[in-house]
Formats: structure tokens, C-alpha cells, sequence
């Protein structure tokens, strides 16, 4: 994780921005010892958006069997609606 104060990003925006895209990872800018901001590179932050919505559809299966909603009566079923999923949110992505 790196954290950097906020004037960083004014004074060192090209640094700030390859070192987000060259690695992924988002870099942390405060504002008088706060945090205040997170800069991230567009895939990073793509990524970081499917993952959610992949987890949120599993998150509506596991409350749906929990309420006793019976969706699947095999693995085979469950892997396959995993994949839909997948395949759903990547092509939202694009």
C-alpha cells in the first residue's frame, strides 16, 4: 500500500499514475495527515468491480438457499450457474 500526501498527485501525477498501472495496486493521497482518496488505474478498478458484482450474485444464491429456495441439485448445476455469472458480469464489463 502506498500513501502519499494529496500534493503529491499534483506535483507527481505521471509517477502516481504508472505506478498504479504498472503494479495494480492504488495508491492512498491525504489531506493534512487524513485519508482522503484512493487513484487507481481503470483495469484495476474494473477488476475490482467484477469481483463485487460476482460476489454479490453469490451472496443472492447463498440468501436464496438460505430462505429455502432450491435452485440447484447437483454440483454440476451449481459450477455451471458459477460460469453464467462469470460470463454475465464479464460481459457487463465490456
Amino acid at each position: 500500500m502506498l500513501i502519499k500526501p494529496s500534493a503529491a498527485i499534483r506535483n507527481n501525477y505521471r509517477k502516481i499514475a504508472d505506478y498504479c498501472i504498472e503494479t495494480g495496486r492504488p495508491v492512498f493521497l491525504t489531506n493534512n495527515g487524513e485519508g482522503e482518496l484512493v487513484v487507481m488505474s481503470i483495469q484495476a478498478w474494473e477488476e475490482e468491480r467484477q469481483r463485487i458484482r460476482v460476489e454479490e450474485a453469490l451472496l443472492q444464491i447463498e440468501a436464496e438457499k438460505k430462505a429455502g429456495i432450491v435452485r440447484y441439485t447437483s454440483m454440476e448445476k451449481v459450477f455451471s450457474e458459477i460460469d453464467r455469472i462469470i460470463d454475465e458480469v464479464e460481459d457487463t464489463s465490456l
